[in-house]
């Protein structure tokens, strides 16, 4: 093969191969493919205020208008919606983050983000997730309306669990592991009826996404998102297992870090007195200044030229993707005969620079996008953070961070290869045992810093939850109603507490427990009789008892003081209960709620 000497390069190849500003402008074809950002930032000339000022005042206004049109129609549209998603799965009530007015401000408001690039470097599965999972609430509003069947429920959670797998098989074309992402970030519990919906919904989800591309022209056929030519005949020598193990521990030890750092600039940004007014009062602002400090920072003429910053997110993937070896290709770039034909984009040579190698700038690359990324999953617009942190770590960092094994199977259906998929597996789970022992997922971290009601868990390292029983942490004085109270009584155990039901027993003087009644039957009871205020002409009888006015449910499931922290943890995920109560020997001594469970788990896993 010949060597031609470096900086000898014949005009047509030096156009092709060296990084500057001139040699980068695509064919006319390809120009017009390009994002408006792009095409910005070239169009202004050479002039470098009018290229910084293209370069940093579109994602500006764009971000800003993603964050206060989203918040403006609601509140509850930032951010990638998975960790209150996460917890409504758990039997949480949370409705404004499923309303259809947090549909279109999602809508608008993610597609605002996307445009702005690579420069936020912020993601689209969560936010895609979050949207499947609304619509599936609206068709099933729509379903119930139309038949006129009482909402179930148990129907309703069967559809968000079907839905959240289509978020992420529709960005990577990727229906089977799409399916087990869903469950290993969004449920604790899976019922294995709901297998096949979750199966059916992102297969046509996956389908549909790689049918447009065929359809606009951008593929012959439906093929994987980010495919790949590796060698399959001798995929990797048996010792290279152990260097993916040792990729698998540095993937684990990063994400701790990174799950650290990210849940404390969450919560610093929350109690600083500065930004926390601006994020309470001027969002648009917030988002104003981190923007224009990440589109400084990767300006491509300054530190940019270093991080290849004018690739976009797939982009990134692509090249990244790309199996050849960048540093013989770069000392011997115009040895090959046609370049393009290889490389039609040649995005390899972004990751080019003159004063670095590859390996230089493929590690400021890690170093700055690690904190980048970090503050931007601060900005309160809607985006997802899983892309990005794929990209910064593929399988094993993805999966340290998120918690899941399943996206080492991610990186074999989005890239078409299978070869790898044994070594891959092992950095994942090296990676995962890792983050797993010393930090929460990252879904779990956010829910932990918004305090969303989410019930922790229990790490396997606890054995001490075997030996907390109910009785120590039970809330004892439980207001109660007697089977045959009657107004006085009602109105006293209304204004005393604002639970949803009530337990009902036999007397005042025997608390066997006989039933649950809802606080509704108890508001339609006071209102059968007559107010003090009421006006004299209403005919409201005066007299009645509850036991003979409202229908008293019987208890289905009850506590005993002596079950254990776990047993209880496990009920209350498993059946998503709000309240149970705790009997010994049929008498009502206390009750257990997610709050009561909650303070148990955190002094558990923080003893004072």
């Amino acid at each position: 093969m010949e060597r031609p000497v470096p900086g000898g390069l014949p005009g047509e190849e030096e156009e092709r191969v060296l990084v500057s500003e001139k040699s980068w402008r695509p064919c006319p074809k390809a120009r017009r493919r390009l994002r408006a950002h792009r095409w910005l930032y070239q169009e202004v000339g050479d002039i470098l205020v009018l290229k910084y000022l293209s370069w940093t005042m579109y994602p500006m206004a764009l971000a800003a208008f993603s964050t206060g049109f989203s918040q403006s129609i609601t509140p509850y549209s930032g951010g990638s919606g998975i960790p209150e998603l996460k917890t409504i799965l758990t039997g949480v009530v949370l409705e404004d983050y499923l309303a259809i007015q947090n549909f279109g401000a999602k809508v608008v408001g993610l597609t605002c983000t996307l445009a702005s690039g690579s420069t936020v470097f912020l993601g689209k599965v969560g936010p895609f997730v979050h949207l499947s999972a609304m619509a599936a609430a609206y068709l099933g509003k729509m379903r119930t309306s139309v038949t006129r069947e009482y909402e179930n429920k148990f129907k309703q959670n069967e559809m968000l669990v079907a839905a959240q797998a289509v978020g992420v098989a529709t960005v990577f074309g990727t229906p089977i592991s799409g399916v087990l992402f869903s469950i290993e970030v969004m449920a604790s519990h899976f019922a294995v009826r709901d297998y096949w919906r979750g199966f059916f919904a992102a297969t046509c989800g996956a389908f549909m996404f790689r049918l447009l591309a065929v359809f606009n022209s951008e593929q012959d056929t439906i093929a994987a998102v980010f495919k790949s030519d590796l060698k399959i005949d001798f995929p990797f020598d048996l010792l290279e297992t152990f260097f993916f193990a040792i990729l698998g521990a540095v993937c684990g030890l990063v994400g701790c870090a990174y799950l650290f750092c990210q849940r404390w600039l969450l919560a610093a940004v929350r109690e600083n007195r500065l930004t926390a007014k601006l994020l309470a009062t001027d969002k648009p602002v917030y988002t104003v200044l981190v923007v224009l400090l990440l589109a400084s920072i990767t300006f491509p003429p300054g530190l940019g030229q270093l991080m290849a910053s004018r690739l976009t997110m797939k982009e990134y993937l692509t090249s990244l993707f790309d199996n050849r070896t960048w540093g013989v290709l770069v000392p011997n770039a115009s040895s090959v005969a046609d370049p393009h034909s290889v490389d039609p984009r040649g995005l390899w040579q972004e990751w080019y620079h003159p004063s670095a190698t590859i390996f230089g700038t493929l590690a400021f690359f890690l170093l700055m996008k690690f904190w980048m990324l970090i503050l931007a999953t601060t900005l309160p617009l809607p985006a997802g953070y899983f892309m990005p942190i794929f990209i910064y770590g593929a399988a094993a960092f993805s999966g340290s961070v998120t918690h899941a094994i399943s996206t080492a199977l991610l990186v074999c259906e989005a890239t078409g290869h299978l070869g790898h998929v044994l070594p891959v597996i092992l950095a994942v789970l090296v990676a995962n045992a890792i983050t797993q022992k010393h930090q929460p997922s990252f879904y779990d971290g956010t829910i932990i810093v918004k305090k969303l009601p989410y019930l922790p868990r229990i790490r396997s390292r606890h054995m001490a939850s075997y030996q907390v029983v109910v009785e120590e942490f039970m809330e004892r004085r439980v207001v109660a109603l007697a089977k045959g109270g009657g107004f006085e009584e009602v109105l006293v155990a209304l204004d005393a507490s604002t639970h949803a039901e009530y337990p009902v027993v036999e007397s005042a003087g025997s608390p066997t427990l006989v039933g649950t009644v809802s606080r509704a039957q108890l508001v339609a009871f006071l209102q059968s009789h007559k107010h003090p205020q009421a006006p004299s002409g209403e005919k409201l009888t005066t007299m009645g008892m509850l036991g003979d006015n409202c229908a008293i449910e019987p208890i289905m499931l009850q506590l005993s003081p002596w079950t254990s922290l776990h047993q209880a943890h496990h009920l209350f995920e498993l059946l998503k209960l709000q309240r149970i109560f705790v009997t010994r020997f049929g008498e009502l001594v206390g009750a257990v709620s997610r709050v009561e469970l909650r303070r148990a788990i955190e002094e558990l896993a923080n003893p004072k």
